[in-house]
């Protein structure tokens, strides 16, 4: 468990460490992905030494999910996180192996682009991505960071109930 949040850290932080403690005490041990600026508050935690978890940087999020499902196969915990354009090039690995051979993942997802006020590259992927996880029959749940416990535990709760490929959606900087 992380130390409890301090008000000088941001309002983020203490979102950020909801989400890893609610990962960590579920016995999720290993985390993977491509910094984005919304996640900067959970990467600065999962790089600190005292962090209880690993995390393992990648160079893709396709990399990552790649690391992760290696790491699942072996029977660790692990977690994905990255920004939404790279869930679009994702897709292939997600489609051809983990939902082919159940390997299912918990992916934390940046919401870039979703209020158009963005990077232009941001927009079109902003505007579809609830649509886009509904076509590929991804569960999804966007986070709420001023109630940040029940929108974990509600994400948690899709991933677990069937062991199935849910994603956290974080619309506000963590």
């Amino acid at each position: 468990m992380l130390p409890e949040y301090s008000s000088a850290a941001g309002p983020g932080t203490k979102v950020a460490e909801t989400l890893l403690n609610a990962f960590v005490t579920r016995g999720h041990s290993h985390f993977t992905g491509v910094p984005c600026s919304l996640l900067k508050g959970f990467f600065r935690l999962l790089e600190d030494p005292d962090c209880p978890a690993a995390y393992i940087p990648a160079p893709r999020e396709d990399s990552a999910l790649g690391v992760a499902s290696g790491l699942a196969v072996a029977g660790a915990r692990p977690v994905v996180l990255m920004q939404n354009s790279g869930l679009g090039y994702s897709l292939n690995v997600l489609t051809s192996f983990n939902l082919i051979y159940d390997v299912h993942l918990p992916i934390v997802v940046s919401w870039r682009g979703h209020d158009d006020k963005d990077a232009v590259e941001h927009d079109v992927i902003g505007r579809e991505l609830t649509r886009l996880l509904d076509v590929f029959g991804l569960p999804w749940t966007v986070l709420d960071n001023e109630h940040p416990e029940d929108s974990v535990e509600a994400f948690l709760k899709q991933y677990d109930a069937g062991r199935s490929t849910a994603v956290l959606i974080v619309r506000e900087g963590i």
